[in-house]
């Protein structure tokens, strides 16, 4: 089964915070730089909305998040940082979603809808909590440029992420790769300049649609996946559906959101 590029997804943000994007061609989990126990706490920086502390009340209780198991290890005063494009389902979204996963439902049962969705332009990477204000700063500043633009995220594909603890199945993106490519160029520049992993040399640019533990790609891959394809291509005015208009870029670092709207 090929696997692609991915991001950890789960019913809500504080778990979330604990997934580590994965894929075929990026490298595995990043140790967080410079972290140590002994270290003093350095001081929260001004205008920082939210809470200045939320990682400290993340478990690490895997029975909590459906067995998934954190990509790196939980510290203090490390951030799960992911920069993406939002995808805001509309009610037609949703139905071809219901359409999609009860029909996967019957090769593989133990599937899961996803609750939000987006299409990934970064790892999901560890930051320490005083490089979030330069770091979004950098990327304002880099993604500062960018139009609106349109791609087509048409093609149903099954995703694993690189330790194959998890499968999933996404919109894989048919027209828009080049705008996409040239962002997450962007992104990569402002993840080098922190030392952290940049995205996926070859990206299958996709927006998730369910999930489940384990592998079970070789379950959903072959007639399963045809038939869902044939639901996409089937569905009323999925062409107009599925030609999305991206219209701002966010970068969730812990619990904070950060958004850069396209111009």
């Amino acid at each position: 089964a090929m696997s692609a590029a991915l991001v950890g997804y789960s019913s809500s943000e504080e778990e979330q915070e604990q997934e580590q994007e994965a894929g075929s061609r990026g490298g595995g989990a990043q140790g967080p730089p410079g972290a140590s126990a002994g270290r003093p706490r350095l001081p929260v920086p001004a205008g920082l909305p939210g809470d200045p502390d939320p990682e400290e009340a993340v478990s690490d209780d895997s029975s909590r998040h459906g067995g998934r198991v954190r990509g790196f290890p939980h510290e203090r005063g490390n951030w799960a940082t992911h920069v993406y494009l939002p995808y805001i389902a509309q009610e037609e979204f949703l139905e071809l979603l219901e359409l999609l996963v009860s029909h996967a439902r019957t090769f593989v049962p133990s599937l899961a809808a996803m609750e939000e969705f987006h299409l990934s332009l970064s790892q999901c990477v560890v930051l320490r909590y005083h490089w979030i204000e330069p770091f979004v700063r950098s990327l304002r500043e880099r993604l500062a440029a960018f139009h609106r633009f349109f791609c087509v995220a048409d093609q149903v594909k099954v995703y694993t992420n690189q330790n194959k603890t998890r499968t999933f199945i996404g919109l894989e993106v048919s027209a828009g790769h080049f705008q996409l490519l040239e962002l997450v160029s962007e992104v990569d520049g402002v993840l080098e300049e922190f030392d952290l992993p940049t995205f996926y040399k070859d990206p299958s640019f996709h927006i998730s649609l369910a999930w489940c533990v384990g592998d079970l790609a070789g379950r959903l891959e072959g007639q399963c996946l045809r038939e869902l394809q044939d639901i996409v291509d089937g569905f009323e005015e999925s062409e107009f559906l599925l030609r999305i208009q991206w219209e701002q870029i966010r970068c969730k670092s812990g619990n904070k959101y950060f958004s850069f709207p396209l111009r």
